[in-house]
């Protein structure tokens, strides 16, 4: 959380006018004091309000009721049911997302606008109910309801192969010796290299985008004899896609977050800055975060921040639908894969078995979708991971994102069970039950027998060290007892001994 949404749960909110009505400019406190993390950077701001902060509920509710008295006193209703009936559904979510955008509680992030995430979350709830719609439908009817947002969709799909010829250099071929290289760089190549930099920017980890990259690499080498699509070139897996595409992505995402964590986050009124040049970069940085809050999740640490890390895994923003079959091939059983894979996967479960086409705007607006809501859900994840004092319970964000990945899933299940319960070649079974085990050993080893071990470690250290000094302890005892050495009052021997009264020992 943001150091000025903290402050806005006193009472102001960024952006929003000073105490006593004055802009003051915010000065740096303790870290305790002002309840900052040490990841969490240092905002100044001097609490300009403007009209473009503030809530506008009763334009909106004005404005929203003339639109539909308009329609209601003024317009002709067409006596086309099928028209109505979408218009009415439009209209019906337009309501519903003004008066989200206008009464939804805030996410953590404030820039652009609060208003901006709050329409987005507002369109996962409009997602899920339309998910959920979708799956209490017959196989038939679902794949038919598309129609009415797209004529062209409801049709099976042709097939096609990116396997083939893997000659880098074919030199059969004297017009285009490298024209299964240039087969490959289709416009998804892009689309990976923009995905994987977004999802830098969410998981803000080097080392967690670098095994999601490779891991998927081998799910596609896994699945291979199910799905011919992901048949690739070993150049196609290695060098485009994990060097070039995603390992590219990925430096381009690091670097940023290193400007980010280095960036000052001094936030000035628009009509407090003197000059034009000011007021553009000012215009600019609106587009930047209000402050910056660097990752560290430290999954080996405990049992709670591994769970977590897994759950993170989980609900990874998906990738661009490149190889996924145009056909009939098989959607690969979600119990092949890590769980991170999941919502990876989805697209192309979902674009199957509903024969969506990858260059459709429907699958185009869902990438988009999740580009927006993934950050948002991976920030509120990390703060009720790290910081559960505060974050009592999941964002809403990230509840919504989780639904959504479970229901896009039992979509695939209803919608092709017969394709999740085709059974697994013997040496891809191995593969993935070595590769399972191990986890659990490591899992098993790390937070139970090693935590274990090391506690009967210290229990001994500590007898032992406790032992010995008790011993250290008795012998100086003994030691300032028996060879203390005698001085001048202390009876010398037997003689003084009893000529004081006291009888001699023998």
């Amino acid at each position: 959380m943001r150091r000025g949404e903290r402050e806005g749960a006193e009472g102001r909110q960024p952006g929003s006018p000073a105490p006593g009505g004055k802009a003051s400019r915010e000065e740096p406190l303790d870290g305790a004091a002002a309840g900052r993390r040490s990841t969490e950077s240092e905002v100044y701001d001097d609490g300009t309000n403007t009209f473009f902060w503030r809530a506008h509920t009763l334009t909106v509710l004005f404005s929203l009721t003339c639109v539909l008295g308009y329609v209601t006193l003024l317009e002709e209703t067409p006596q086309d049911t099928a028209y109505n009936t979408k218009r009415g559904i439009v209209a019906s979510i337009l309501v519903f997302l003004c008066f989200g955008v206008t009464q939804a509680k805030d996410g953590p992030f404030s820039r652009p606008h609060p208003a901006y995430w709050r329409f987005w979350l507002c369109v996962s709830v409009v997602y899920e109910l339309f998910l959920i719609f979708i799956l209490f439908q017959t196989v038939q009817d679902g794949r038919q309801f598309l129609k009415y947002l797209d004529p062209r969709l409801g049709v099976p799909l042709p097939e096609r192969d990116y396997g083939g010829n893997c000659l880098i250099y074919d030199a059969d071929n004297k017009t285009d010796p490298f024209h299964n290289v240039w087969d490959k760089l289709d416009g998804f190549v892009p689309a990976h290299f923009i995905g994987w930099y977004l999802k830098t920017l969410m998981i803000r980890d080097w080392w967690m985008c670098t095994i999601v990259s490779v891991m998927f690499e081998f799910l596609e080498y896994s699945l291979e004899h199910q799905l011919p699509n992901f048949s690739e070139c070993w150049w196609d897996h290695w060098i485009m896609d994990v060097l070039v595409c995603n390992g590219l992505g990925i430096y381009c995402g690091m670097k940023t977050l290193e400007w980010l964590s280095l960036k000052t986050y001094k936030w000035q009124g628009l009509w407090n800055i003197p000059t034009y040049k000011g007021k553009m970069k000012r215009i600019a940085f609106q587009f930047t975060p209000y402050s910056w809050v660097r990752f560290e999740w430290k999954p080996a640490s405990s049992l709670r921040r591994w769970l977590a890390v897994c759950g993170i895994i989980l609900v990874v923003r998906p990738a661009a639908p490149r190889a996924w079959p145009l056909g009939r091939g098989r959607p690969p059983p979600t119990l092949l894969c890590p769980q991170f894979l999941l919502a990876e996967l989805n697209t192309f479960y979902l674009k199957f078995v509903l024969w969506m086409p990858p260059e459709h705007y429907l699958v185009l607006l869902r990438l988009v979708f999740f580009v927006n809501v993934g950050g948002v859900a991976m920030r509120e994840i990390y703060d009720f991971m790290d910081d559960p004092t505060l974050h009592k319970k999941l964002g809403q964000q990230a509840w919504l994102v989780a639904a959504i990945t479970a229901t896009e899933l039992l979509i695939v299940v209803k919608y092709d069970p017969h394709t999740l319960t085709l059974s697994l070649p013997f040496y891809i079974a191995q593969c993935w039950t070595l590769g399972s085990v191990l986890a659990l050993t490591w899992t098993v080893w790390r937070f139970f027998l090693r935590d274990i071990t090391l506690r009967y470690k210290e229990t001994r250290r500590q007898k032992q060290q406790s032992r010995d000094d008790q011993g250290r302890a008795d012998g100086a005892v003994d030691g300032g007892v028996d060879s203390r050495p005698p001085g001048p009052d202390d009876p010398s021997g037997p003689e003084e001994a009893e000529s004081e009264g006291a009888p001699a020992p023998h």
